[in-house]
């Protein structure tokens, strides 16, 4: 074969990969491909931190994972995330539908204040829901003068379906939400103007439109199910967070548990590879590269009240009630007064690493995103793949696996603020790259074209052509990333420096010690805090005349 011959073979290849000989440049390599490399390595370390601390056990991975408790504990796992994820996808569409397309009532209002429940911690507002509907909880003992003697048991899988439900729908209904602005409406009018009804219109045009929105959100809540700890454990449902996490606790020998957490792994690599099939291989962006103009309007007639009322509901049970009691416990443990300067602490605290990790998880993100749509093959769809695995690891054990890092390889990092920053990194970038993903679909290619055969450099391109368009899926990125990070728990309690204390290791403090009117001041202060960066997000949007 001659030399020609081999490097038309090589270029061909490359190009089968995914890696476009453009990539190959330095400039593009340094955009491109290095922080996506460097992210896949990070996540990386954890399952090989599990499979080494695995191999150290006297019996085999696969003996560990063929115990008789495992078959039971896979099975919940999988009936809470099914039904979590269906019910946040059907609950989300209605909602983004709501509050993007239609007429109803005080509709400015509803768009932020349906996405606040994303910053209740799971731990709190699954505590909430049994004091307030536990057996003898609030409701119990305003019902004990009617002769209700007992309520019936929240505990178990009633409690943890309906607790992550109301804190997970918001990833889905959020990321639907940009979806339903960045469509283009003459797709729906020219249904219409060919005799199709509402609903022929919804499944055969705007549904499809919406498939890298669901799937992405649907993705994220399903993830988020498998790896949430606190809502399982105070509702006493058995999945795979509470048994590794008393496995941890519990054993001197932590090789069982780390084969639990490849288990983990394992599922949600399945989950990754269903959610890939059904994205298929459909064109999102427009024909017509002109920009896009907000859609008429659905006059609801009576059903506006109906709709209202869904509203009502869904935040009375995800925010009202919590925060009603909430209040009731900041009220009895008024009189014994707050540590003031310890909560302005907290929360500083909690803003920067929050805000950093945010800001760092976006810009990598960026070019992750750029890659699997626009650099389609192999290569990239495994990167895609991988990623996602980070938002499925509980926080608990990417914690470990960073200090099993720290430790050995860099002892100048271990319980620094970087650290703590990376494991965010590892355990959001998920939400940054599934939303920045579904906004860029909706690009057509040919605009970058266009630029680059101007002359404009690929950061040019991306920041006067791309991010114009784009930007409302960048900023529910942030929103995401951050809203998730101020509340994450085991991550921080493990890694974040000697005295760096934030919101959520001071409300997680004062409630496993039972200490519930000392946790209502930094419970009330969290939520507080994260809903309104929230709020100016799903407020400011150009593309919906709200």
């Amino acid at each position: 074969m001659t030399t020609t011959a081999r490097l038309l073979a090589l270029k061909s290849h490359i190009h089968r990969l995914g890696w476009r000989p453009e990539v190959a440049s330095l400039r593009r390599l340094l955009l491109l491909w290095l922080p996506t490399l460097g992210v896949v390595a990070a996540i990386l370390l954890v399952p090989t931190y599990l499979i080494l601390r695995a191999s150290e056990s006297e019996q085999s991975i696969l003996a560990l994972l063929l115990r008789a408790r495992t078959g039971a504990i896979l099975a919940r796992t999988v009936g809470l995330a099914a039904a979590v994820t269906t019910a946040s996808a059907a609950l989300s569409l209605v909602l983004a539908w709501l509050t993007t397309r239609t007429n109803l009532p005080l509709r400015r209002l509803w768009a932020p204040l349906l996405a606040l429940p994303l910053v209740v911690p799971s731990y709190v507002g699954a505590y909430l829901l049994v004091a307030a509907f536990g057996p003898r909880g609030l409701l119990q003992r305003a019902l004990d003068p009617l002769g209700v003697e007992r309520l019936p048991d929240i505990y178990g899988f009633p409690g943890a379906f309906l607790s992550i439900t109301l804190l997970s729908y918001p990833y889905l209904y959020l990321t639907l939400r940009a979806a339903w602005q960045g469509m283009d409406p003459a797709l729906e009018e020219s249904a219409r103007s060919l005799g199709h009804g509402p609903w022929q219109v919804f499944w055969r045009v705007s549904l499809p439109q919406l498939r890298p929105a669901l799937g992405a959100g649907g993705l994220l809540v399903a993830l988020y199910t498998f790896r949430d700890f606190g809502a399982v454990s105070i509702m006493r449902y058995n999945t795979f967070t509470r048994a590794l996490y008393v496995q941890y606790q519990s054993a001197f020998d932590r090789s069982a548990a780390a084969a639990l957490a490849l288990l983990l792994i394992a599922l949600s690599a399945t989950v990754l590879a269903l959610e890939l099939r059904t994205r298929g291989r459909g064109r999102y962006y427009r024909n017509d590269p002109g920009g896009r103009r907000p859609g008429a309007l659905v006059n609801l007639g009576r059903w506006r009240w109906a709709a209202l009322a869904l509203c009502l509901l869904v935040l009375t049970l995800a925010l009202a009630l919590p925060g009603g009691v909430l209040l009731y416990w900041l009220v009895r443990g008024w009189a014994g007064g707050f540590a003031w300067d310890s909560l302005a602490q907290a929360t500083w605290h909690s803003l920067l690493a929050s805000g950093l990790a945010a800001a760092l998880t976006v810009l990598v993100a960026i070019p992750v995103a750029f890659l699997v749509t626009r650099r389609p093959g192999p290569l990239t769809g495994l990167v895609d793949r991988l990623v996602y695995i980070g938002f499925a690891l509980p926080g608990v054990v990417v914690a470990l696996a960073l200090v099993f890092f720290g430790t050995r390889g860099a002892p100048w990092l271990y319980q620094t603020l970087p650290m703590l920053i990376l494991a965010y990194l590892i355990l959001f970038i998920p939400q940054a790259t599934g939303t920045l993903r579904a906004s860029l679909l909706q690009i057509h290619p040919s605009l970058e074209e266009a630029a680059r055969s101007l002359g404009k450099s690929p950061l040019a391109t991306f920041w006067h052509v791309l991010f114009p368009l784009a930007h409302p899926g960048v900023l529910a990125a942030f929103g995401l990333v951050f809203l998730t990070a101020m509340k994450e728990l085991p991550a921080t309690l493990i890694l974040s420096p000697l005295g760096y204390n934030t919101l959520a290791t001071e409300v997680w403090s004062a409630v496993s010690e039972a200490f519930f009117a000392r946790a209502a001041a930094p419970a009330l202060l969290l939520i507080l805090v994260s809903s309104i960066p929230l709020a100016a997000i799903t407020l400011r949007n150009p593309e919906v005349n709200l």
